[in-house]
């Protein structure tokens, strides 16, 4: 049997779960934006790596690969970042890989199984972290196992906590977000933002960080990547 942990999105972070985790791994596979090598470096300590190439994954990893095709214990394999951007024909993979979206899914399509993993890495206020486990039988059947990571409230940055509250209204979101979006243009730094605005260091550098890496973006989409609406609190979606 071959094990083989699958993951995404880490951001720039590995966590401890995650590696204990990948103790008892064969093969890793990562669906993209990793943000920086020390992290494939820290991956590949513990198993041989496949990766591809995510859109935050920039001059660094010029060389990844923005698709892959790979064949694990008879499993037909394909992997991408944005399952959007597939351009070619994949209907003969049994497994395709992808990220992105930061939210976990498991989908069976004909004869093929899509599987994003989730993200692993900086928490999204309320979002799971989550991973999952690939285990493929010497016949080449294999099973999917969603490995969810820190069930408990063992982090308090990026989420909701009584000495940052977020407002509770769509509107005051609305507007601390045009707050910290004017305060990022004026040059003003994650700290001094935080300050201003009222809000933890990591909330301030979340919406600085999707307002940068995703030019003409608005507070509205800002909003709906840090995935606030999905809380079920402003009458939006869920």
């Amino acid at each position: 049997m071959i094990r083989v942990a699958v993951l995404s999105d880490t951001h720039g972070m590995l966590r401890q779960e995650v590696k204990d985790v990948l103790s008892s791994c064969d093969v890793i596979l990562h669906g993209g934006d990793i943000n920086k090598q020390e992290i494939l470096d820290q991956l590949a300590v513990f198993a041989p790596v496949h990766v591809v190439r995510g859109n935050n994954d920039k001059e660094w990893a010029a060389e990844l690969p923005e698709t892959l095709r790979l064949e694990l214990g008879g499993v037909r394999i394909f992997m991408i970042h944005n399952r959007r951007q597939i351009r070619e024909d994949i209907s003969e993979c049994d497994l395709v890989i992808f990220g992105h979206s930061h939210r976990y899914l498991e989908q069976k399509e004909g004869t093929t199984c899509w599987l994003n993993p989730g993200s692993c890495g900086p928490r999204r206020f309320h979002s799971p972290v989550t991973m999952a486990l690939l285990e493929i039988s010497e016949n080449g059947t294999f099973t999917i196992q969603k490995v969810e990571l820190l069930t408990g409230e063992k982090e308090t940055g990026g989420d909701r906590s009584p000495e940052n509250p977020l407002p509770s209204s769509t509107a005051d979101r609305r507007k601390l977000v045009k707050a910290v979006i004017k305060d990022t243009d004026r040059g003003r730094t994650v700290d001094e933002i935080a300050v201003r605005n009222g809000i933890t260091r990591d909330m301030a550098e979340q919406i600085c960080r999707l307002y940068v890496t995703h030019p003409g973006i608005d507070a509205d989409g800002v909003l709906d990547k840090m995935e606030l609406y999905a809380l079920g609190v402003t009458g939006k979606k869920r």
